[in-house]
């Protein structure tokens, strides 16, 4: 516990760190903002409806998947902190430009979707270069704890960003409020810009784009554990994001008083969110991974009762102990992965990490009001739930998951290229 202290008071006295915290909190502060300003915004212009919205989210969901692989490539080839302020600059001025339209009355649904690409590609860039540049910042125990803290910081910036669109929305409409959004953008990037510069973990531009990404994916690949993980989430979040944000409003619908009661869970999960990432600054277990597989059996804990129909208080309690396991799962993950794989293809890495855990989840959201349909909305909760809990323990079963030992930062490196190319045999 006094280690755990101490690496948590080293990260807090790093002004960079400090920088790049304030960042990511205002950030997602704006990213919180955006979809309520953009729905409404949407929803009150002339023509506009739910189709409309729909599409303008779905382009700017496919826009981000398809370009998060080049944002790997980019965020290894050029300093990540660089990468990360021109990233922040495109988004606030994508923004703005979204505010203007729909302030002036000039947007179009084409107009708004081609911005919405825009907003998708910048946030592609964005994020492989920011779930990697903290190892370049921090170092050895310390790293877990920066972590932590980085995710708490974002953590905080959703619900300050969630409670404030409503209030913004309300007083000074969806338009000028998603200019509000543009300026946490601009904010952001000039709080990148006190984070101390970072060379290229790659060494600059020396391949191809096809070369490059074949290598980030042997790298990908050469270890047994990684892939395992993905894959394994990547099949929880299928399974979550159908029968959780779907049928969870359903039930809540028939059982909790509709939006009150459904607006009571994800608000006690979001504190769940904040406590988890508390936990996760304080353990430190000897296989990381392996207690990161372990805490995905506490992902559905909500959906069991959801499909009972306990008690409000109960299905608040199982969203908020089923938040935290999911904060300590990213935390160790995100760790593990910065530990062991080597820097200079950690963005890649991140990249297809975040395309396998997140290509395949509006499928999810598109088969469970079918499959629910037939079999019923409980039993289709429990089977997701069950299937949750089954594929954690099943990736136990690997040695490879198992055995992944923290290893400090400073020989990732090497225990990267050589150890755990063994351990994946």
């Amino acid at each position: 516990m006094l280690k755990a202290h101490k690496a948590h008071a080293s990260v807090l006295r790093d002004r960079s760190v400090l920088a790049l915290l304030s960042a990511r909190s205002v950030s997602l502060l704006g990213n919180a903002i955006t979809p309520v300003a953009l729905a409404f915004a949407v929803l009150g212009m002339p023509g506009g409806s739910a189709t409309v919205l729909g599409t303008v989210l779905a382009v700017r969901m496919a826009s981000q998947i398809l370009f998060v692989l080049v944002g790997g490539v980019i965020a290894d080839r050029f300093p990540r902190q660089r990468v990360m302020v021109g990233a922040d600059l495109v988004s606030g001025a994508v923004h703005a430009g979204l505010a203007l339209l729909l302030v002036s009355g000039a947007a179009t649904p084409l107009s708004l979707a081609a911005l919405s690409a825009l907003s998708g590609a910048a946030a592609a860039l964005f994020e492989p270069a920011s779930r990697s540049v903290m190892p370049q910042l921090v170092e050895g125990d310390a790293l877990q704890s920066a972590n932590a803290l980085l995710k708490l910081s974002m953590r905080g910036g959703s619900i300050l960003g969630a409670a404030l669109a409503g209030v913004l929305v309300a007083t000074v409409g969806a338009g000028w409020t998603l200019m509000v959004d543009a300026g946490t953008f601009f904010l952001s990037a000039a709080l990148l810009a006190l984070v101390r510069k970072v060379p290229a973990a790659g060494g600059g531009p020396s391949k191809t784009m096809a070369a490059a990404l074949r290598e980030g994916w042997r790298e990908f690949t050469a270890r047994q554990w990684v892939w395992v993980m993905v894959t394994q989430l990547a099949f929880v979040n299928v399974l979550l994001a159908g029968s959780f944000y779907v049928l969870g409003p359903v039930v809540a619908r028939e059982a909790y008083g509709g939006a009150t009661g459904w607006s009571a869970i994800l608000t006690t999960q979001a504190v769940g969110f904040v406590l988890g990432t508390v936990v996760a600054m304080r353990v430190r277990p000897a296989r990381p991974v392996r207690a990161a597989a372990l805490a995905t059996a506490g992902f559905p804990l909500s959906l069991f009762f959801l499909a009972a129909e306990a008690p409000l208080a109960a299905v608040c309690a199982a969203a908020f102990a089923a938040a935290v396991c999911v904060d300590v799962y990213e935390v160790m993950l995100d760790t593990a992965l910065q530990q062991h794989v080597p820097p200079e293809a950690l963005s890649r890495v991140m990249a297809y990490e975040s395309l396998g855990t997140f290509a395949l989840v509006p499928i999810g959201a598109a088969v469970v009001g079918p499959v629910s349909a037939g079999a019923g909305v409980g039993p289709t909760l429990v089977g997701a739930a069950v299937l949750i809990v089954a594929a954690g323990l099943a990736v136990l079963l690997l040695p490879s998951v198992r055995s992944v030992p923290p290893v400090p930062a400073a020989s990732a490196a090497s225990a990267a290229s050589e150890g755990d190319r063994e351990g994946a045999r």
